[in-house]
């Protein structure tokens, strides 16, 4: 009897478990379907084909989902173990990192600076590294700086 040829699919899919921890993301539904085969050190999974590609792209395309070369994976569980179509969505890279809770997205969150003073039009400047400053705490720190450091100025 011939020995029948295992597919990648049939490879991918084998290193999947379907019984994976519900999401606690809202609107998320079904349980993830984590990845059990190797990890990459972020804690995506990865599965070799001709290279070696992450699982949750591969996933995507499997779901015959269109999957642009210039958009990201966004994992909508924030699970990055899970491999479920219906837990992923193609958006860019931009919208990735703010639905994420790291500093670039808390610091996007942001609405008002460290000292309460609002981040609007009048009062936010932007840095040359496109960072985000307080005009109010800004001048204040100016002013603070210019009468230490010119004491004649104060007598006057």
């Amino acid at each position: 009897m011939p020995r029948q040829k295992v597919t990648a699919a049939w490879r991918y899919w084998s290193r999947v478990a379907f019984d994976g921890p519900l999401p606690l993301v809202r609107g998320v539904l079904g349980r993830c379907h984590e990845w059990t085969g190797s990890t990459n050190e972020k804690g995506y999974g990865t599965f070799w084909l001709t290279r070696t590609v992450k699982a949750h792209r591969y996933a995507y395309r499997l779901a015959g989902l269109p999957l642009p070369a210039d958009l990201d994976v966004d994992h909508r569980c924030r699970n990055r173990a899970c491999v479920r179509p219906s837990h992923l969505r193609a958006v860019t890279h931009r919208v990735n990192l703010l639905a994420s809770t790291n500093h670039v997205a808390l610091r996007a969150a942001q609405t008002a600076c460290h000292r309460g003073h609002p981040f609007d039009a009048e009062n936010t400047i932007r840095a040359k590294n496109g960072t985000r400053k307080c005009r109010a705490c800004k001048n204040a720190a100016a002013r603070a700086a210019y009468r230490t450091t010119t004491p004649e100025r104060q007598a006057a």
